[in-house]
């Protein structure tokens, strides 16, 4: 976790562009990224030449010899960040602004990458060199900290504060799901080396990136010590898809500041024809635009064909079980109103998860934890992709406390279930004689089936009602009449002392 002091250069950082004339949340962080990468090049340059020459090996600098610049060559020196932040503003905005940026455009050989296309037109925006001299001096701050942090993720928690930031919610109901959420979802999917992962509604990539982390974490030999598994790691295991051309610039960035050199970041509408995936992927996470109504006309019509509504929600759960291979499974967040929902459309993708697949969970989560950005009560489905059913009984977990108070605000608390939902998921044998009076239980398909597929907890959660006897009424009495009279004998005392 980064420190309040380093929060504090962060937002410091943040007011620059703000009084400086850069107000959209997406902008700022968008021209922080493009400020962050050309910093880390020059730091990862940096240490690989360490590396090469500790380990004998050849390196060569992307900054040697001349750097070809559009029609201009240049030294490649000067487009070092350790360079250029001790020129003069005026001459390191015109660096910035006619030599760095074009060069960071064209800096990935592979023209088809995620990163060449989103950076193909990214826009240099900060507009005078003072405002650029504050930046970069600020900025220089910040890496200070960081480097005295010795934390292997500060760059990577940075990113996601900026992220953070980025506080409005679209019209159709995407908002950032917070991260400790997403490596909830993460650390019950327990993604493997060779899965191939997809996020059809990825915005700035959480989900995939946390995937990879975990990976790092957890699966680090078995990945980066085989060159087929560190292949598939790089360049072919991670898929997300939008329809905002910033959040995908952002998002691919994201993935490259976590270390992932080449995912297939795409500008896509999930739901469209445009969409022609079919059982690709073997993990899907996601948590889909909300509250959004589509043209029906625009809509792939094999999604309509199992569920015919123009509601994105449902939509999504229809599109996931397209993409998923058999065998394949799924996290994703929906809105209460698709656990319960009596339309025939509901039922029907309710009915489709429990009857023609496996529902193996749903864990409802309070109303506050996308606070400050919408106050909508969700939950986490998880299912696998069978064709065929499977589904015996369904885990059902009621999570009160996700670490943070459930207002505005957000603060940190010290209830949390997280690690609780984690632990019960994987030893759900464990789980088999609980009762429907405490937080998590199964219920049978049986049940579910006869309670029209409806999967909100409160349908099947049975509330213990404990008898509490009180005194009677003549007791009551009695108690009142001696407080009655200890109150006259205290005010006698007192008159007489006066």
């Amino acid at each position: 976790m980064i420190t309040g002091e380093l929060k504090n250069k962060i937002n410091s950082l943040w007011e620059i562009f703000w009084t400086g004339g850069i107000t959209n949340p997406l902008d700022v962080v968008e021209q922080m990224t493009y400020l962050m990468f050309i910093h880390d090049l020059d730091a990862t340059d940096n240490q690989r030449a360490k590396e090469s020459a500790m380990l004998g090996l050849p390196h060569k600098s992307i900054f040697a010899g001349e750097v070809q610049v559009g029609e201009r060559t240049i030294a490649g020196e000067q487009l070092k960040w350790s360079v250029f932040h001790d020129f003069p503003a005026a001459q390191m905005y015109i660096v910035m602004q006619e030599w760095v940026f074009p060069f960071i455009k064209t800096l990935h050989a592979d023209k088809d990458s995620a990163y060449a296309k989103y950076m193909g037109d990214a826009i240099f925006k900060i507009p005078t060199p003072l405002m650029l001299d504050k930046v970069v001096t600020a900025m220089d701050g910040i890496y200070e900290d960081v480097e005295q942090l010795h934390s292997t993720d500060a760059r990577g928690d940075i990113y996601e504060y900026l992220l953070s930031k980025i506080a409005t919610a679209g019209v159709n109901g995407q908002f950032r799901t917070p991260r400790h959420i997403i490596r909830m979802i993460v650390d019950m999917m327990e993604p493997q080396a060779t899965d191939v992962i997809c996020d059809p509604a990825c915005g700035t990539s959480g989900f995939l990136v946390a995937a990879g982390e975990y990976l790092k974490e957890n699966r680090r030999e078995e990945i980066f010590f085989n060159r087929e598994n560190k292949d598939h790691y790089m360049n072919h295991m991670f898929y997300g898809f939008d329809m905002d051309r910033t959040m995908l610039r952002i998002g691919a960035m994201n993935m490259m500041t976590h270390g992932i050199d080449n995912p297939y970041i795409e500008y896509r509408d999930s739901l469209s024809d445009q969409n022609t995936d079919r059982e690709k992927y073997s993990l899907i996470l996601a948590n889909p635009p909300f509250k959004g109504s589509l043209d029906a006309d625009i809509v792939s019509a094999d999604l309509l064909k199992m569920c015919k509504t123009k509601k994105t929600e449902l939509l999504f759960i229809a599109l996931f079980l397209r993409m998923l291979r058999v065998g394949g499974r799924c996290a994703c967040i929906v809105p209460d109103g698709v656990l319960f929902g009596s339309s025939t459309a509901h039922k029907a993708i309710r009915k489709e998860l429990v009857e023609g697949n496996r529902l193996e969970a749903v864990i409802s989560m309070p109303s506050g934890v996308f606070k400050p950005y919408a106050g909508v009560s969700t939950a986490v489905l998880v299912f696998t992709k069978t064709g065929h059913g499977g589904t015996d009984k369904v885990w059902f977990y009621d999570m009160k406390a996700d670490g943070f108070s459930l207002d505005d605000k957000r603060s940190a608390v010290e209830a949390n279930d997280i690690p609780d939902i984690i632990e019960r998921f994987h030893h759900l044998e464990g789980e088999q004689e609980r009762k429907k009076t405490e937080q998590s239980f199964f219920v049978t398909k049986e049940e579910i089936a006869a309670n029209g597929y409806d999967l909100s907890i409160n349908k099947y959660k049975e509330v213990e009602y404990v008898p509490v006897e009180y005194p009677s009424t003549q007791e009551l009495m009695a108690d009142l009449h001696e407080i009655e009279m200890e109150i006259t004998t205290g005010l006698a005392e007192l008159e007489g002392m006066l």
